[in-house]
C-alpha cells in the first residue's frame, strides 16, 4: 500500500512514469499518457490519502511495487 503523498510529489512521480501535464480541466487538473487521461486532485491542505492514491494508481495502471521504486 502506498504512503500518503503531496499533490506536487504525485505530479513529479507521474511525470517520471511518462505522463505529461498537468493540464487544467473543468474541475480537476489531468495528466495524459497515450490514450489515458488521468484526473489529478486539486491541491488542498495536507496530503493525498492512501486510499485515494491507490485509486489513482489503479486507474493509471501502476502497480504499488512500481510506484514504491520512485
Amino acid at each position: 500500500m502506498p504512503k500518503p503523498i503531496s499533490v506536487k510529489k504525485l505530479i513529479q512521480n507521474l511525470s517520471m512514469l511518462g505522463f505529461s501535464g498537468p493540464y487544467s480541466g473543468g474541475r480537476h487538473m489531468f495528466m495524459i499518457k497515450g490514450d489515458l487521461k488521468l484526473r489529478v486532485p486539486n491541491p488542498h491542505k495536507g496530503d493525498i490519502s492512501k486510499s485515494l492514491l491507490s485509486e489513482i494508481l489503479r486507474q493509471a495502471g501502476i502497480s504499488s511495487s512500481e510506484w514504491n521504486k520512485l
